[in-house]
């Protein structure tokens, strides 16, 4: 059956140009909506430079190129040269910083002062003009993990065009509380005009970008402990090129019995996940979820018209359902597992179905990292690599089949297992190699590293297992990392060697900062322009600025823009949500590849689907 198209975004050339020493470095996207003969002419200062079509490749290396130069890109199609694209300046180095408005502190109620520092972001197009925005979340340096009592300073919300422009600003208030868990926003255009909104739980006292507050401004929830038990919780989706707020419902489910979540005092009940999906196969569906250590409960809604319309709720404590209580992770991916077109939500170890219903549950229970993608491309569809914590199960790693649950192979623990990760690091094994860690610091000798068929081929796995990158030419995936010190981590990107079983370092930036504490996340890592290699953020070491970095590596590999495929973009939206994971595609990307499937897709919002 021929898969529906689904909605996506307009998206430019993205065409960058980076000073090097060899010249300069240009490269621009190959959409998934280019034919497959489509070839490129490259312009300098109006010039063309290209004596015949770049048929091979979407970057070139401009020997003559220098800081002054200006360049466009055209596609060309059964020999007619389409529009030249924006001019693109050169950057002096590979990097492109964003300043920021940084907030300033405050004081909470027990006299504790608080700063601000940049922590997770999203990207989408909130004006229609094919170019990604900056949606930023501001962490005050008193978050606190669902465990841990106290006070916390308002979660606050910017917009960033990628020339710095500062667009607008949502306080969530007094009564959402800051850490990883609460607040997972989900930037996406979910109603097809072209333009992203924002989707995130709200409360009493949230103020909009424009101004305007939600519910009751004077309300304060807060209870001694800096917990917020009670009061009315809302979901609103703000419109992303203003931060207004366009309708905002009840959040479902309600809290209920705080004991029915896991515990008594407000930790697990305060569990929250989202992602993007769609369900239909053709539009995409918010997906807002609550709990994962005993009831889970997740909600779809459409958001057409300026409304959103439930769609439907999936509850473990329905009759039924028992046995996928207490399964999922702190992060969730969404992908089509079973083949129909239509997306299932992967929720820790077990799976939610397109229509709401339960497609299946491994039982093995909670973990800290998952993946899914074509992890085991001499398989067909799609699996899922996850960790797990209950040392009494049968497997502290598992892979599945991720459209059946069936496990392919694990391996027995007798512990918690801390961290996963599943990337292609070595060219001598067609896949992905899985590994499991205990953070910070461990070898995984306890582990081992494991092919995606579960053969052993070292007691010794990369002490790396936070994010993974496509950054340089080759078609083996880079580790994204950092050097933790205790209390701030220096990122890196690391390359596995393989014959000496050790990682090197590639690339290591000065003056910026990982996120979230021992996890080394960057600000974000996506396809976010240029070809298919992706690009990184991270904060400068004052949150002054972000600073986006891209590859000025030179590849033969043609692969359309990786936000065009549909399991890597729903990646970037559920990123944030957290503990965050690295996104992955929905075909093998790796050494001994075959050419990927072009996506099904249509363009939003009436654009024309040749791109300046």
């Amino acid at each position: 059956m021929k898969p529906k198209k689904r909605q996506m975004e307009y998206l430019t050339r993205g065409l960058i140009a980076v000073k090097t020493e060899q010249g300069v470095f240009v490269s621009w996207r190959f959409l998934g909506t280019d034919q497959e003969t489509t070839a490129f002419h490259l312009y300098r200062n109006g010039d063309r430079i290209t004596g015949k079509p770049i048929e091979d490749s979407t970057n070139f290396l401009d020997e003559k190129g220098t800081e002054d130069s200006l360049y466009q890109v055209a596609a060309v199609y059964k020999g007619r040269e389409e529009r030249l694209s924006k001019e693109a300046p050169v950057w002096r180095e590979n990097v492109l910083e964003i300043p920021l408005n940084k907030p300033e502190g405050g004081v909470t109620p027990d006299g504790k002062p608080y700063t601000y520092s940049a922590n997770d972001a999203s990207v989408g197009d909130v004006d229609g003009d094919g170019e990604y925005e900056i949606i930023l979340k501001w962490d005050p340096s008193n978050s606190k993990d669902n465990a841990h009592h106290g006070y916390t300073g308002d979660v606050l919300i910017d917009a960033y065009k990628l020339d710095g422009t500062f667009l607008w600003r949502i306080n969530l208030g007094r009564n959402i509380r800051a850490g990883a868990h609460y607040t997972q926003f989900m930037v996406y255009d979910l109603d097809g005009d072209g333009k992203a909104e924002i989707a995130m739980k709200t409360a009493d006292g949230t103020i909009d970008g424009k101004g305007n507050i939600i519910g009751d401004e004077h309300a304060d929830f807060r209870n001694e402990q800096g917990r917020i038990l009670s009061g009315p919780e809302y979901l609103t989706v703000f419109k992303g090129e203003t931060g207004e707020a366009l309708t905002t419902v009840d959040y479902e489910p309600p809290r209920g019995k705080l004991e029915d979540w896991g515990d008594g005092y407000g930790n697990r009940m305060d569990r929250f996940l989202a992602g993007i999906a769609y369900l239909d196969g053709e539009r995409p569906s918010l997906v807002m979820a609550r709990g994962y250590y005993t009831r889970t409960v997740l909600v779809a809604y459409d958001f057409r018209n300026g409304r959103l319309k439930k769609r439907w709720t999936f509850d473990s404590n329905q009759p039924g359902h028992e046995a996928y209580a207490g399964q999922g992770n702190h992060s969730l991916s969404v992908a089509d597992v079973d083949g129909d077109g239509k997306d299932e939500i992967i929720y820790g170890a077990m799976a939610v179905d397109h229509d709401g219903t339960g497609l299946y549950t491994t039982e093995l229970g909670h973990g800290d990292a998952m993946h899914v993608g074509d992890l085991d491309p001499s398989r067909k569809g799609l699996e899922v690599f996850q960790v797990h914590e209950d040392a009494s199960k049968p497997y502290g790693l598992s892979l599945r089949d991720a459209g059946t649950g069936e496990v392919l192979w694990g391996v027995h623990a007798g512990t918690d297992v801390g961290r996963g990760m599943a990337a292609h690091i070595d060219p001598r094994y067609k896949g992905s190699l899985v590994w499991g860690i205990d953070p910070p610091g461990n070898d995984g000798m306890s582990y081992g590293l494991y092919t995606s068929k579960g053969e052993k081929i070292s007691n010794k796995a990369p002490a790396s297992a936070n994010f993974a990158i496509w950054w340089d030419g080759d078609l083996v995936r880079e580790l994204l990392d950092h050097e933790w010190n205790g209390t701030f981590g220096k990122p890196k990107i690391e390359k596995w060697d393989a014959e000496n079983r050790c990682l090197k370092t590639i690339f290591q930036p000065e003056g910026v900062l990982s996120n979230n504490g021992t996890k080394g996340n960057p600000v974000l890592q996506a396809n976010l322009f240029g070809d298919w290699r992706e690009e990184v953020i991270w904060r400068t070491e004052d949150s002054s600025a972000l600073r986006i970095y891209t590859t000025t590596h030179l590849t033969r590999h043609r692969i359309y823009t990786l936000m065009h495929d549909p399991v890597y973009r729903l990646g970037i939206a559920w990123q944030n949500t957290a503990y965050n994971q690295p996104p992955h595609t929905s075909f093998y990307l790796g050494t001994g590849m075959k050419k990927p499937p072009k996506p099904a897709l249509y363009i939003a919002g009436n654009k024309a689907e040749t791109p300046l």
